[in-house]
């Protein structure tokens, strides 16, 4: 029990840390907090297909992860800025948003 608080306690404090950030990397950070929160919760079952499961989710995301990286990179090259607010890049644009719908699971 207080090892499952724990882990939502850190749910929480990632998805308010990614809402309430104005810097990439920040949010960036919340969203690894969610990921890295949550796989625990994932594998609580000891069974094959929860493995398998975890084992999916975690390679998902850390493509999405990689993505929004190199796009806020790119973002950050063009603007001069690490601010969420300044995206203008149309291909950092477009590989922030197929990396949000990796992380939020839209695709199947």
């Amino acid at each position: 029990p207080i090892i499952l608080s724990l882990l939502m306690i850190s749910l929480a404090s990632g998805t308010i840390i990614t809402m309430s950030s104005t810097h990439w990397l920040m949010a960036w950070v919340g969203l690894e907090l969610n990921t890295l929160s949550i796989i625990p919760i994932i594998t609580k079952h000891h069974h094959p297909r929860s493995t398998e499961a975890t084992t999916k989710y975690f390679l998902t995301q850390a493509a999405a992860s990689a993505m929004i990286l190199f796009a806020s990179m790119i973002n950050a090259w063009h603007t001069g800025t690490w601010d969420i607010s300044q995206l203008t890049n149309q291909s950092a644009c477009i590989m922030l948003t197929t990396a949000l719908s990796m992380k939020l699971g839209l695709a199947p």
